[in-house]
Formats: C-alpha cells, structure tokens, sequence
C-alpha cells in the first residue's frame, strides 16, 4: 500500500520542487514565461488555423491579461488553451514574478552577516567569562561552581530598592 501512495504522490512532489526551483531563479522564471507564451501561440495557431506571430500576438494579449478582442478562440481546443493559458498566468507566473520582485525590495540592511554574529557570540561568551571571574573575586560564587540562576521575573521585592 505504501509503495502505491509513494508511486501516486512522486509526480506531485516533483512539481512541487519543480515550481519552488522555477520561483528561486529568476532566469528560469522568465524563460517560463517565455515558453508558456510560445507554446500557447504555438497551439493557438494550430487549433484556430492562425498565423504563428498573429498568434504569438494572441498569447502575450491574453496573458498579460489585457484581452483586446481582436482574436479569439473559437474552437473548444483554442477555448481550452486560452483558459490554461490565463490560470496559469494569473495563479502562477505572475505571482511569482511579483514575489521575486518584493523579496528583493524588502531586505533588513540592518541583519547581521553570519561573520558579525560569530563576533557577537564570541564576544558574549568572554563577557560571560569576566562575568563569572568577577562574582568569583567578589565572593558571589565559589571558584569552579556554576554561577547562580537568572532571578525570576515576576512580582518586585517591595522591601529592596529596584536597582
């Protein structure tokens, strides 16, 4: 049963890792597109009897979504190459593109690089050790031992000062 369910979901999973390789790269998302135009210009043409640029013309007007109405399928094949042609354009392509496109935009110049927090994490882990020399010299905490717990937060002690 499990080799049947795992035959049945491997041309689902590979789609999938076909789409998340296509949405990270931006030359294979374009050339997508560019595909998807041609092949949709390529199928108009032999389906409404067309010419091929006449056609190309249609897939790029009813991709970008703007549908002039100077030509238009007529036959149930056109009809159907039209509607694939502009679900995937509309649910697929042009969300990508947009989110390539923002994910760019939208970048923390304030991260850190990996570099600057392996300083930081350095430089908190010799902080933590002149922590534990000094409660070591002041008499906090035994030579050796593990410095004492974090206080718990909560409620204040009204009878000590909050500082």
């Amino acid at each position: 049963m499990n080799a049947v369910l795992s035959a049945l979901w491997w041309p689902v999973r590979t789609a999938y890792r076909g789409l998340v390789w296509v949405a990270n790269s931006p030359r294979a998302l374009l050339g997508s597109y560019f595909v998807l135009l041609m092949v949709g210009g390529t199928l108009y043409s032999l389906f409404e009897d067309k010419g091929f640029w006449d056609s190309v013309w249609w897939a790029v007007v009813t991709a970008s979504t703007v549908g002039y109405g100077d030509t238009y399928p007529t036959t149930g094949a056109g009809r159907v190459v039209a509607g694939v042609l502009i679900s995937v354009m509309v649910l697929l392509v042009i969300p990508l593109i947009t989110a390539h496109f923002a994910s760019k935009l939208i970048v923390d110049q304030d991260a850190f690089r990996h570099e600057e927090q392996e300083e930081i994490k350095q430089n908190l882990r010799r902080i933590r050790e002149l922590t534990e020399q000094l409660a070591v010299h002041a008499g906090v905490i035994e030579p050796g031992s593990e410095a004492p717990p974090p206080a718990p937060r909560g409620r204040r002690d009204k009878s000590r000062p909050p500082w």
